[in-house]
């Protein structure tokens, strides 16, 4: 522990010196539209809000699928504890834009700030939190050890850690210090049992790692029930009878993946829909443009424009927070993010709670939990291809096939509802018993 604090204190002497580069390097991406325009001085714990009396709970996230497992907590905690407030912080505007239509009524959201000693100190002061509870791996040095000084109770939910981070923390240089901060925790909850190993390697208290399921597996639980958009039905009429499938969540370079599946594919299927959902609005704009540019017809989703001729096989989402209803148009989805070196996946589970039947590629990274565990369910939960050959032999397959169709989205949407039952009812036990016990 000695170790760790020195490694400690230089590491807040060093995030100290260089907030003034840090300030600048904030305002650089505010005027790149990567910080919120008005509230980015949150980002250096300046509130915009006054704090409620009464107990608080902090709930922080980083980006839109770490945010969107926390609601489903958030909602259960707001359910059961009524007199309490609750703040959720997120770092990306993208999250905020979708995360705040989906916020409980009464739920405060702050921009979280940033790990210096300053922006930290000041966000502790005003919002005074009983306690803190962190998504997947967020293991902000100054955040947790302000937090512990404060005596405030920490949770870390869904923890997670990918083989690059934990290989870096297992280093001799910051082994001591992440088993410092590691120490500070009253619960951790991994999201599969061998990020609990990778947690005792880096000798987390062996008491405080409790086992609970993936959060992400319920992330449609709460929004399943809000119905389907006027707009995703009425693209659903116009797709009808039409060969469709989506490909969704994909990053920089899987477009070029996905269109050459498709152009194959338009061989067998001439009459095939392919719907592409890139990460980034942005990126779809340039993929339409481009399309555009070789003289193909394309549909873009922010000007509602429909499909209205057959030789207009392409349809491109370039807007945010649809995803989970797209789903309901497609029964087919191609899941992102893994058919180039380097990715790590996206989540399979809101494919699978919509009933599509499932691929992925195979750099799934810290999702491959994910897919071992629903294969193990049922193999046709999940299929899992290598190269674009077997992408499209698998897409063939199903199209080609209404009963292997039915089969695979069967399996995917019963291994979904077998995974996600309990999981939402168990976290709010580990924190009756870890951290609300210590909330007043």
């Amino acid at each position: 522990m000695e170790l760790g604090m020195l490694v400690y204190r230089l590491y807040r002497a060093l995030t100290y010196g260089v907030s003034p580069v840090i300030h600048l390097h904030l305002q650089w991406r505010r005027l790149r539209g990567l910080e919120h325009f008005r509230r980015w001085p949150e980002r250096f714990g300046r509130p915009s809000v006054v704090r409620p009396p009464g107990s608080l709970v902090w709930f922080h996230a980083v980006s839109l699928g770490e945010g969107m497992a926390t609601i489903p907590v958030i909602r259960r905690c707001n359910e059961m504890k009524p007199d309490m407030t609750i703040l959720m912080t997120t770092t990306t505007v993208s999250a905020f834009e979708v995360i705040k239509k989906q916020l409980p009524v009464g739920v405060l959201h702050q921009f979280a700030p940033l790990d210096t000693p300053v922006a930290i100190d000041r966000f502790l002061c005003h919002w005074k939190p009983n306690a803190i509870i962190i998504m997947e791996n967020e293991l902000w040095p100054n955040l947790i050890m302000c937090a512990a000084g404060l005596l405030i109770p920490l949770a870390l939910l869904n923890a997670r850690m990918s083989t690059k981070s934990f290989k870096r923390w297992s280093s001799p240089l910051f082994l001591p210090l992440v088993s410092l901060l590691l120490s500070k925790f009253s619960l951790i909850a991994p999201l599969s049992t061998l990020q609990g190993i990778h947690f005792q390697l880096l000798q987390a208290p062996p008491f405080v790692i409790n086992f609970s399921g993936d959060l992400k597996y319920v992330v449609n639980n709460f929004h399943a029930s809000s119905g389907t958009s006027e707009s995703i039905r009425s693209l659903k009429a116009e797709v009808s009878g039409i060969k469709v499938w989506i490909a969704s969540s994909l990053h920089r370079g899987e477009e070029q993946v996905i269109l050459g599946v498709h152009k194959m594919l338009l061989q067998s299927h001439p009459d095939s829909l392919v719907i592409i959902v890139p990460r980034h609005p942005h990126h779809g704009q340039q993929i339409a443009q481009k399309l555009r540019k070789d003289g193909q017809s394309v549909a873009l989703r922010s000007q509602n424009e429909k499909l209205t001729s057959r030789k207009t096989n392409i349809y491109v989402v370039d807007t945010l927070g649809e995803l989970r209803e797209l789903y309901r148009v497609a029964p087919i989805a191609v899941i992102g993010g893994s058919f180039l070196p380097g990715l790590t996946g996206h989540n399979l589970s809101e494919a699978a709670a919509a009933g599509c039947a499932v691929i992925t590629g195979c750099h799934v990274g810290h999702f491959s939990h994910m897919v071992k565990t629903m294969q193990q369910l049922n193999p046709l939960s999940v299929t899992q291809v290598s190269t674009k050959l077997e992408l499209k032999e698998a897409i063939d397959l199903l199209l080609s096939n209404p009963e292997i169709l039915e089969a695979h989205k069967r399996a995917s949407k019963e291994v979904y509802e077998s995974l996600s039952s309990c999981i939402i009812s168990n976290i709010w036990n580990l924190l009756c018993l870890h951290i609300f016990k210590r909330v007043q």
